[in-house]
């Protein structure tokens, strides 16, 4: 049997595209070993049926952080013998790069974002500076190349001459129809008389609209926010709700396993996604969330990033925003929570969406890319 070792920098628990990817390989015959790290209070990786393996690192962020991480997973890759090597995102690549040369194995790149131009690094040039040269360094030499949308891969391509699969980060059908029976506001720690609006994901940081959404929720009535997930604002947005005084208007859920997110996305009224237009990465981002709220047949409220307007055009499921002004924000969303006709609309429109962008179509291709390394 032929082994692939997938390497990722998270802590595995939550990732869903690196779980459907690992999933995939295995079930064209690989042996699967799925490579991350280890994280205070992160969630139980079980009932898997491939391996998993979570180093455990002195530093957590920063220079120090990312040298660890890279002499480690070089290490750790060095001793074993993969026949294919899959690494996520530009902070893999170089172990993995390194080790498929002195071994002379496969390796598939998959990069999830315009890694270089995330809101962390460009307002750092001299980090920025240093991951671009690496980049331009390992990128061209590379044979396969997958990513998440056709924006990026548009980009990939005028800058690298090299051609890109894109895969889409989609759910897969299957994950929505067999969640357990749907609790109720009640059961599930929510006033029963309000409407529910739905902020999740693991990628809840900087520029992606949550502070002004908490904002906006000073001039909504009629309705609660829930905040689901963590990432790098959770606790700067704590304090704007104690400052705000809105503890009884907004709710934050540790995260949690995505079964159990699953029961708070499906009971709301509207899901946002609200990223800001203000750097490369966030304006070609086709985020994740955005296919939660379709596959829990919920409306949305959106920013008008090239890929999401893309798809409301096709798919007209909610309303997007002309701005990140709070009282434009609770505007949109009185409008959408009083618009009962329009609401069934967009619902229906949602679950049409979720037909299209579903992982039942996208591993297809997914299939076709691994199949010649199954042989």
């Amino acid at each position: 049997m032929k082994t692939a070792i997938v390497s990722v920098i998270n802590d595995l628990a939550t990732d869903q595209r690196v779980h459907k990817t690992c999933m995939c390989l295995h079930e064209q015959g690989f042996e699967v070993l799925l490579v991350g790290r280890q994280l205070k209070g992160s969630l139980a990786v079980n009932d898997r049926v491939y391996a998993t393996h979570r180093m455990n690192l002195f530093f957590t962020k920063g220079v120090f952080f990312y040298l660890e991480y890279t002499f480690k997973l070089f290490f750790y890759l060095l001793f074993k013998r993969p026949h294919l090597l899959v690494s996520n995102d530009l902070d893999t690549l170089l172990p993995n790069y390194l080790i498929s040369k002195i071994k002379r194995v496969d390796l598939v790149y998959d990069t999830h974002e315009y890694f270089c131009y995330v809101p962390e690094l460009i307002h750092r040039p001299l980090k920025q500076k240093t991951w671009l040269a690496l980049e331009k360094w390992i990128f061209p030499k590379l044979k396969t190349i997958i990513t998440v949308n056709d924006s990026i891969a548009q980009v990939y391509e005028r800058e690298y001459g090299k051609k890109l699969h894109v895969i889409k980060n989609v759910p897969a059908r299957k994950n929505f129809t067999s969640v357990s029976l749907q609790k109720t506001k009640e059961e599930l720690g929510l006033p029963a008389n309000k409407k529910i609006v739905i902020l999740q994901g693991a990628g809840i940081n900087v520029n992606r609209g949550a502070e002004e959404a908490i904002e906006a929720m000073l001039h909504v009535s009629d309705a609660v926010f829930l905040i689901v997930g963590g990432g790098d604002v959770v606790e700067e947005l704590k304090l704007k709700v104690l400052l705000l005084n809105l503890e009884t208007k907004v709710f934050f859920i540790k995260k949690i396993p995505f079964a159990e997110m699953l029961q708070y996305t499906r009971i709301a009224d509207i899901g946002i996604s609200l990223d800001k237009d203000n750097s490369p990465n966030y304006s070609f981002s086709l985020p994740n969330k955005l296919f939660d709220y379709f596959h829990s047949g919920i409306a949305v409220l959106v920013t008008p990033l090239i890929e999401i307007k893309r798809i409301m055009e096709e798919f007209n499921s909610g309303e997007m925003i002309e701005s990140h002004d709070p009282k434009h924000i609770a505007a949109k969303i009185n409008f959408m929570l009083a618009s009962e006709e329009k609401m069934k609309e967009w619902k229906a429109n949602a679950k049409l969406a979720a037909e299209k962008y579903c992982w039942e179509n996208e591993e297809k291709k997914l299939i076709e890319i691994y199949r010649p390394f199954a042989k």
